[in-house]
């Protein structure tokens, strides 16, 4: 029976959102497999796609006649298994994406391949009887002896003649082909071989000519060991040059050849060996429980609550050394790049070569080698930020989720998946144990635990169980932590950014020579400048919000499109010079700090100074070796970090994220708060923590002073259920937007009303607060917290829902329903399931 490939092609759109049938050639068809990576016809054009299945004559939905072959295998071996293919399609149906852009995602950037388009001559353009023009001979004639060449070679040889070359398309005296390429290309390195064997080296050494004596040297070196050599190493420890090897090639007792490396973030980096630590009574009870899970190769989840400081990361380690004693791999995940150098550090030197690092601060090329590595079964454990849970593992045993609590897991650009939920759904298919560590977990996940249920959305699957880890190792006290009440400093007469009790803190730190972290959770200088004399705003001319001001750069800048313009100095509306720099951002706390404490050494880590490549591993390698006493940064010094002298944390204001029109404000700022405070104290050093607010009455900031998660747990989960938010119900967020206002206004109350209509047509109950089990509320359309971005209007839905209301699928079938009512109007309609932002 003739086999044909069902592929899901690069074609973004909801027309393209399904299976095309091709055939396939003979040749292929011994190596096309389910997630084989191809090149097929579509349309006019060549595009990538992916093999998600096969069908025959029987099952055709096509006439055979009207039927494309597949042109090209790009991949001798398929870059998705098929559970990564069945992933995807879940993923699409979940987070109401393009099955391509779900597929997309499980793959790195340099297998994303571009259409390469190539001209040649036709044979036929000689056997013509025709009085060729000039420049058209010359065009011909040229391309004939040159060989096929790229469509932009051909236009930047001959600019000139851009409509003679269309013409010659045309008329088929040039044929275009199209084929896939991948954007970056395997490393290659020259090695050097030796062509002689050890019966004869006495013999050729024996005959060498005096004048000769580098070739010698060289032969000799190389033959020490008889083993291939890198061109580049044999160079540098001979110090000689590469006519010297050229030379022993020309006499046939070397061989030099191109062979291909793998590119590696961490050659330069020795990582000393360590061995696994004692566990504590704590961590070894949870050891045992998770290596129980382990043996049984059934698939189970654990949150993991152990307080800052605990012994998390050993308990991690050690697990996966139990799972690749199995022959099994694991894969970890970290929230953010900041968090990856240490955690790097601790996983290469107990497991070596058998960590690959996945993360977007390393090159294209990099990546692309790390997950040939996973795909070529060279490695056992991969570590990286959320798209680390696509590696290409094929018995997979673990997969760890640190500090799970963290918003960075959810993708906020399409596909907009959770990587926790991913993650969960990924060890289900392969019967792999999940693990979620925090020291303040979300209160999805921890409602599901006490209850012994399946995370939302998983009611198939294995309920949560709880693993607590309350105490540090060590017996260590967690540190002090002190509320400073900023109001009654504004009474005081204090109006500098540090309180009386934080400045006494930081000298009392310089003296002892012990290490302090900062954190103010903005960056720039200052969150705004106003005019004192009229009361202008600098603000961004394509999003309703206010400039950020970089005294570094004299620049403003929009946070959110990227809009930067020169600093005023004069008020563009009133030309008034009483221009002001209004709040505080990283820049400024770090003037400050000069300015009251001369020589004090500060590191600033924030988006604008960790750019480039290795800065967030250079800059934690200098405060690990104490060359500054202050690590000042934004949220990303909260978390993770472990440096033994740090005694001090302050942190600047508490209020940012309470004052942010969102539900989980009070979680996050409490998380934060205690994530930071974590950071002192965690060796043979005492810590202490102040807390500048101007609300230290709110219960988060209470919570958070006394390590207290589950009272807060409880007050936050009551506020929760009164007002039927997650984790008592889902979310859908919608949000429309349009460069014209009253159409977008028009639109999204069409959408509204559409999707209220389906609601009741499906006997769904119409307000959460009754008793019914399945419920279902829609708030909006109102103008979201960010009313304009990049000169785009935006409006949004909130839609909540539990019980067996499929809600997702609803807004699926109205945003398609829509997409065929408002084509061409440049209406965009972007779905959020289960959003962790509400801007």
């Amino acid at each position: 029976m003739t086999r044909y490939a069902r592929v899901i092609v690069d074609v973004p759109s909801k027309q393209t959102n399904r299976p095309f049938d091709y055939m396939i050639p003979d040749a292929m068809e011994p190596w096309i497999e389910i997630g084989s990576r191809v090149g097929v016809p579509f349309g006019p054009r060549t595009v990538q796609g992916f093999v998600v299945g096969f069908t025959s004559d029987e099952s055709l939905e096509v006439n055979k006649s009207r039927m494309k072959y597949i042109q090209e295998l790009l991949d001798l071996v398929p870059p998705l298994s098929p559970d990564l293919i069945e992933l995807g399609a879940w993923m699409s149906a979940k987070y109401v994406c393009h099955d391509i852009a779900a597929l997309q995602s499980m793959i790195p950037t340099a297998l994303k391949g571009k259409v390469e388009r190539v001209l040649h001559v036709s044979e036929s353009y000689q056997d013509e009887e025709l009085l060729w023009l000039p420049e058209e001979r010359s065009v011909l004639e040229t391309m004939e002896r040159l060989g096929p060449m790229k469509l932009e070679q051909v236009t930047s040889m001959f600019p000139a003649h851009e409509n003679l070359i269309k013409r010659l398309l045309k008329q088929g005296y040039l044929i275009e082909t199209q084929s896939i390429k991948d954007r970056v290309a395997k490393k290659k390195v020259k090695t050097v071989f030796l062509s002689i064997g050890e019966e004869e080296a006495d013999a050729v050494l024996a005959s060498f000519p005096a004048k000769a004596r580098r070739q010698k040297e060289a032969l000799e070196f190389l033959m020490q060991t008889w083993q291939p050599i890198l061109m580049t190493e044999l160079l540098a420890e001979l110090h000689t040059t590469s006519s010297t090897i050229k030379g022993l090639e020309d006499k046939g007792y070397v061989e030099i050849r191109e062979m291909e490396v793998f590119r590696d973030p961490y050659a330069d980096r020795r990582f000393k060996k360590s061995e696994p630590m004692q566990f504590t009574e704590e961590q070894q009870r949870v050891y045992d429980t998770i290596e129980g899970s382990l043996d049984t190769r059934e698939h189970d989840l654990f949150l993991l609550h152990g307080v800052t400081g605990s012994g998390k990361t050993e308990v991690y380690l050690q697990s996966i050394q139990h799972c690749i004693a199995q022959g099994r791999e694991a894969i970890v995940l970290v929230p953010e790049i900041s968090l990856t150098p240490q955690m790097v550090e601790r996983f290469k030197s107990r497991f070596g070569a058998l960590v690959a690092v996945l993360h977007s601060r390393l090159s294209h090329g990099e990546r692309y080698d790390e997950w040939r590595k996973i795909r070529e079964r060279k490695v056992k454990v991969a570590i990286g930020a959320r798209s680390a849970i696509f590696a290409p593992f094929e018995q997979l045993g673990l997969v760890i989720i640190d500090e799970e609590h963290e918003t960075s897991y959810k993708q906020e650009e399409s596909p907009k998946y959770h990587a926790r939920d991913v993650a969960v759904k990924r060890a289900a298919q392969q019967g792999a144990v999940v693990i979620l560590g925090s020291a303040t977990p979300s209160l999805e996940s921890y409602r599901a635990a006490i209850e012994e249920q399946p995370l939302p959305g998983f009611e198939d699957q294995a309920p949560m169980r709880l693993l607590s880890m309350p105490t540090r190792v060590g017996g260590r006290e967690l540190p002090q932590v002190h509320i400073v009440d900023l109001r009654e400093e504004l009474k005081n007469g204090n109006r500098s950014m540090f309180s009386r009790p934080l400045y006494q803190a930081i000298e009392d730190r310089l003296k002892k020579q012990e290490q302090m972290v900062l954190l103010l959770n903005r960056r720039g200088y200052s969150t705004f400048v106003m005019c004192r004399t009229c009361g202008y705003v600098a603000q961004c001319p394509e999003c309703d919000i206010a400039l950020t001001y970089h005294q570094k750069s004299n620049h403003l800048r929009c946070h959110y499109c990227g809009h930067a313009e020169k600093a005023p100095k004069t008020c563009p509306s009133c030309e008034s010079e009483h221009i002001r720099y209004f709040g505080t951002g990283t820049q400024r706390v770090e003037e400050e700090l000069s300015k009251l404490f001369p020589g004090i050494r500060v590191i600033r880590m924030d988006v604008d100074t960790t750019t480039e490549k290795g800065s967030h591993e250079k800059l934690l390698g200098q405060f690990r070796d104490r060359q500054a006493d202050v690590l000042l940064g934004t949220q990303m010094v909260a978390k993770g970090l472990d440096f033994p002298y740090v005694t001090l944390v302050g942190v600047i204001t508490a209020d940012s994220a309470l004052n942010i029109p969102d539900f989980r404000a009070a979680e996050r700022t409490f998380q934060l708060l205690t994530q930071v405070a974590g950071r002192a104290g965690r060796h043979h050093l005492p810590g202490e923590v102040y807390i500048q607010t101007y609300t230290p009455e709110h219960y988060s900031i209470q919570h958070a002073s006394e390590h207290h998660y589950e009272p807060f747990a409880r007050d936050e989960l009551e506020h929760r259920w009164k007002r039927a938010y997650p984790p008592y119900c889902n979310l859908i967020l919608i949000t429309f937007s349009h460069e014209q206002l009253p159409l977008l206004v028009r639109m999204s109350e069409n959408f509204a009303t559409r999707v209220r209509e389906q609601a009741i047509a499906r006997g769904w109950s119409q307000a959460l607060d009754r008793p019914s089990e399945d419920a279902f509320e829609l708030l909006g359309p109102v103008a979201s917290p960010m009313p304009r971005i990049k000169n785009r209007y935006r409006f949004q839905c909130m839609l909540k829902y539990r019980g067996n209301v499929d809600a997702v699928q609803l807004v699926r079938a109205v945003s398609a329903e829509f997409d065929e009512h408002v084509r061409g109007q440049q209406l965009l309609i972007s779905v959020d399931v289960d959003p962790q932002m509400l801007m």
